[in-house]
């Protein structure tokens, strides 16, 4: 699988990491996973995490489709150190809480998709008017206008910084992991989000007993 970003100068603002682990078990979160999880989450209840320098970069990086990322419709990463601070951080499956443990470490939002319903290509565009899709299993409907995701190679949205699709989450028996890692051009660059995603790498392979994984960053 690879990554590749839309012709779309909107994009610039964004860099994207796909982190792609294959033979993984979604099982139980292990002992030293869930540790390192509560230390962090009890140290980013009082830390003002995110700092306000990544909190605007993070929401910059979102705007120029004509996205506002605020109130209910704001990165996951604020969401979940929001569930630190207040004391009701979750503790999922092994690789959910690989994902929100990298994304209490650096503050950026991230999607992990099942790498067979993203097919050979996650392609990164902005939505247009009109476009949707189900993010949980209440039925209820995401408004991506303005916002940018991570596609099939046919342009179907499947993920996003704020929440993913219902179509393309993990199951019980996903074996193959897709991680996008979103981060704005104004922090990083290629070099210094490449160690976020083999930083993903790794927790994948200690945690999720993944048989391979690797690194891809489009700028």
């Amino acid at each position: 699988m690879t990554v590749e970003k839309d012709n779309d100068p909107r994009l610039d603002a964004c860099l994207v990491c796909l982190v792609v682990a294959e033979g993984c078990t979604t099982g139980s979160t292990p002992p030293a996973l869930a540790a390192a999880l509560e230390e962090l989450a009890g140290r980013r209840k009082v830390d003002g995490f995110p700092p306000p320098a990544v909190k605007e970069a993070v929401r910059d990086m979102l705007r120029p489709g004509g996205y506002k990322p605020a109130g209910r419709q704001k990165p996951a990463s604020e969401y979940l150190a929001q569930a630190a601070r207040e004391e009701r951080f979750p503790s999922i499956n092994a690789p959910v809480d690989c994902n929100n443990l990298l994304s209490l470490e650096t503050g950026l939002p991230i999607s992990l998709l099942d790498a067979k319903a993203v097919g050979s290509t996650a392609l990164v565009r902005i939505c247009g008017q009109g476009e949707s899709y189900v993010f949980n299993a209440s039925g209820h409907e995401m408004d991506l206008s303005g916002l940018l995701c991570v596609c099939s190679p046919d342009g179907t949205p499947l993920g996003n910084p704020i929440k993913d699709s219902m179509a393309a989450k993990l199951k019980e028996d996903s074996a193959d992991y897709a991680g996008l890692i979103y981060a704005p051009a104004s922090l990083y660059d290629a070099k210094s989000l490449a160690a976020v995603g083999e930083r993903f790498a790794a927790l994948l392979l200690e945690h999720c007993g993944a048989r391979t994984a690797s690194v891809q960053t489009v700028a």
